[in-house]
């Protein structure tokens, strides 16, 4: 069984920053791609940020320059650092990690997902 454990969210202010972590246990092709999704209310789930493998990272125009994906192969953490935070940052956020060819619940251009976790909340006040 993969569990995605997410942590990190919270309420900032607009210009303030937060650093997500995703803890992942259970058997999942940890040398593929991780990466994040955000859902915000009434909004459909977007992709965030993406890495590989071999450590190349893909941003949505919306965050590039703003957040920077990283992980920590050994210990299995994903984290997303959220710098200069907008309300329109606010969005559950979403861990994901690839999974069986056959078994998609989510994509971006770049990966293609089996597993999301359960979500952490950002919330960005102005």
């Amino acid at each position: 069984q993969v569990q995605l454990l997410e942590s990190g969210g919270g309420s900032v202010q607009a210009g303030g920053s937060l650093r997500l972590s995703c803890e992942a246990s259970g058997y999942y092709r940890s040398s593929g791609c991780m990466g994040w999704f955000r859902q915000a209310p009434g909004k459909e789930r977007e992709g965030v940020a993406t890495i590989d493998s071999d450590g190349r990272t893909t941003y949505a125009s919306s965050v590039k320059g703003r957040f920077t994906i990283s992980k920590d192969s050994v210990k299995k953490i994903l984290f997303l650092q959220m710098n200069s935070l907008k309300p329109e940052d606010t969005a559950i956020y979403y861990c994901a990690a690839e999974g069986p060819p056959h078994a998609v619940v989510a994509a971006t251009a770049a990966c293609e997902f089996g597993y999301l976790g359960q979500g952490t909340q950002v919330t960005v006040s102005s």
